[in-house]
């Protein structure tokens, strides 16, 4: 992973990047930074690009990367399949070389659409001049865009500064990548982004929908599709959109309440095994590809220690994350540890009865009294709900395999830590974003990430920091499997067929609501975000299915919501862990009751603006 950046400007001026930028950049890639400037005289321009890597693979390439041509790549993704990168080289050098060797604009198209992977990138292709940029068809990387009017200065980002309410940055939009025109932009002074679009196999590019999200780009610049009719090939198969033609199948009538038992009931179908098994397969090799493509497997200088981890998982003990450690259980040896990565709000301290109070002053209580007393005096303010699930399904790994050391850390907040982290590091890595919901879960991402916590030892506890440089994420499984509460107000007032366009809508704007900011967020550690449920294989694979077969919300809550993953954990051997309901992070970590508490989650949040 890297923090990438390039500014491109009309002026003779010295370029340079914004100090704050460049500091939150070079928390992202800690391994090797360069600067590189290109210039044309006529007509004249420069660019500044800035690459800051995080090595994890081959030998440590340094970026921007350039070729014997005066191309200029820098590249901030992971190729876990689609073209070949062996294990001793650098996926960095296999991009060069194709883009080097095979330099037509369809030839870039179909590099990248093969690519199975997140990825940003920025080239710099020397021929034209042109500068392409753009995101995965997910958005799994982080790059934004803004471009300055007077000074004609257009600049591309992973991560910015929030530096003033009015600041114009935005995500540029993961539906294609960008071209610019260098000489063009140089003789005209007007700036103009040529499309090419992702499209499903099969469709023309007449039915691209998305072109109001690729309107969606910096005041004073335009975009235009491309004139030569050229798109990326989507790495998945468009959502199958079928409803089942009866509410209810048949074998819910052997069903009575949410249970363990329940699930068997439901597995019983041989239909229902097959396809059970089968996402059991392509989750499996999803979570494969992610935690063995480390540093350590190419030997690279300092490697994790014998008892650290080279893997952790943002862990609440609920399905999605559950399901992540029983795979990468499958594919670390046991004796390397995972961290469990678990992460608490302070809440506050709770209120004495008056009773009580009226008990100690006249040093005589009843039974009851002395209980509830000793009570409040074991309470811990860390004891969120998350904490606790966590616990339970740390025990579940532990039964699964005991011979793995299950590094659970507990991660504690406290709210001036976390006011002081907000304004100093958080606003800046949730920008653009803004909202109460972008705020709550920006913080307890960041915190869960950088962790430092606690873990047990004997009787007691000590500090620890997990090593990890890989961090496991559940995100894309609610997504794609009906697993937040608004799928369920949905299907009760439109049935399965206004369930499927939803969670159609879903898949198309996670990159704005979800991705962009956790790899900004994420990558702040000097870590990379991996999100095996949003592999294009298990992507694919759910979107063949239809509906009905990957959730039942006329089920039970704790079972109609994903219910294909709850039966995945069954399978797996899972126990409890399978049944528990869907638990937004802003209030299983209790970040929701820091702050004020009659807020929504679409709101505008004020505490994400600098002082």
């Amino acid at each position: 992973m890297c923090g990438i950046s390039c500014v491109l400007s009309l002026s003779p001026s010295q370029l340079v990047l914004d100090k704050n930028i460049h500091k939150n950049l070079r928390k992202r890639g800690p391994n090797y930074s360069e600067n590189i400037t290109k210039t044309a005289s006529s007509p004249y321009y420069q660019c500044l690009f800035s690459a800051h890597v995080l090595h994890m693979r081959g030998c440590l390439t340094p970026q921007p990367a350039q070729d014997s041509n005066g191309n200029v790549l820098m590249w901030n993704g992971e190729v876990f399949s689609g073209l070949t990168v062996r294990l001793d080289e650098n996926d960095t050098d296999v991009l060069c070389y194709h883009f080097s060797a095979y330099n037509s604009p369809t030839d870039i198209l179909s590099v990248l659409a093969n690519i199975r992977g997140p990825w940003a990138f920025i080239y710099y292709q020397q021929t034209g001049p042109y500068l392409w940029f753009g995101r995965d068809f997910f958005g799994r990387r982080s790059l934004l865009w803004h471009y300055d009017t007077e000074k004609k200065t257009f600049t591309l980002t992973s991560v910015a500064a929030c530096l003033a309410a009015h600041s114009q940055w935005q995500e540029v939009p993961a539906v294609g990548v960008y071209r610019i025109d260098l000489r063009a932009f140089a003789e005209s002074g007007s700036l103009t982004f040529e499309v090419y679009p992702w499209i499903h196999a099969g469709e023309s590019l007449s039915s691209v929908s998305h072109k109001s999200k690729w309107e969606a780009i910096p005041n004073n610049t335009s975009a235009v599709m491309n004139i030569s009719g050229l798109s990326l090939t989507s790495p998945v198969c468009p959502m199958n959109m079928s409803i089942p033609l009866l509410s209810k199948d048949v074998e819910h009538s052997k069903i009575s309440q949410a249970s363990v038992e329940e699930l068997e009931v439901l597995l019983e179908s041989g239909r229902r095994k097959i396809v059970v098994n089968s996402l059991i397969n392509v989750l499996s090799e999803a979570v494969r590809r992610r935690v063995q493509c480390l540093p350590f497997d190419t030997q690279i200088p300092s490697p994790p220690k014998s008892n650290e981890a080279a893997i952790a998982i943002l862990f609440s003990g609920g399905i999605d994350s559950m399901v992540l450690a029983a795979l990468a259980d499958r594919h670390i040896p046991s004796d390397k540890p995972i961290d469990l990565l678990n992460v608490a709000f302070k809440l506050p301290e709770p209120k004495i009865q008056e009773s009580a109070k009226k008990g100690r002053k006249q040093k005589a209580k009843s039974a009851d009294s002395q209980t509830d007393v000793a009570d409040s005096l074991e309470y811990s303010p860390f004891n969120v709900p998350d904490r606790i699930t966590g616990r339970a399904g740390l025990q579940e790994l532990i039964v699964l395999n005991p011979e793995r050391r299950w590094n659970f850390v507990e991660i504690n907040v406290t709210q001036k830590e976390l006011h002081e982290m907000r304004q100093k590091h958080i606003c800046h890595l949730v920008h653009p974003l803004d909202t109460v919901l972008d705020d709550s879960i920006g913080c307890a991402v960041w915190f869960a990430a950088r962790g430092i916590g606690l873990i047990a030892e004997g009787n007691g506890k000590r500090g620890f920091t997990s090593s990890a440089k890989v961090v496991l994420t559940g995100i894309g499984a609610d997504e794609q499997l009906a697993g937040y509460s608004r799928h369920r107000v949905r299907f009760k007032t439109s049935g399965h067929e206004g369930l499927v366009q939803e969670l159609a809508m879903e898949l198309d704007r996670i990159s704005t609501r979800n991705l962009g900011r956790d790899d900004r967020i994420i990558g702040d550690h000097g870590k990379e975000a991996r999100f095996p449920y949003l592999d294009e294989d298990v992507v694919c694979f759910l979107n063949s299915l239809p509906v009905a077969e990957k959730a039942d919300l006329s089920l039970s809550r704790g079972v109609g919501e994903k219910l294909i993953l709850r039966l995945v954990a069954k399978q797996l051997g899972l126990g409890a862990s399978a049944l528990l309901p869907k638990r937004a992070m802003q209030f299983g970590s209790r970040i929701a009751k820091m702050e004020n508490s009659h807020e929504k989650a679409s709101d505008k949040c004020t505490r994400l603006l600098t002082t």
